[in-house]
């Protein structure tokens, strides 16, 4: 009987493992920077456009 405690115990404790495993978010993190970035660079590149889109169209208005 003393086996099946044991052998229970063993049981509980290889699953609480597995569920702390499986709610590991370490590697979602490095992900969620790189998409970050990337998000970033694209809105600085479409701001840049926008603004020399702007700039140009500003300077062919003629004020005479």
């Amino acid at each position: 009987m003393p086996e099946l405690i044991y052998l229970h115990h063993l049981m509980l404790l290889t699953r609480d493992r597995l569920q702390v495993m499986r709610d590991d978010e370490r590697g979602e993190v490095t992900e969620k920077v790189i998409l970050v970035a990337i998000f970033a660079a694209l809105a600085i590149a479409a701001g840049a456009i926008i603004v020399a889109k702007v700039t140009s169209k500003a300077n062919d208005i003629s004020l005479n």
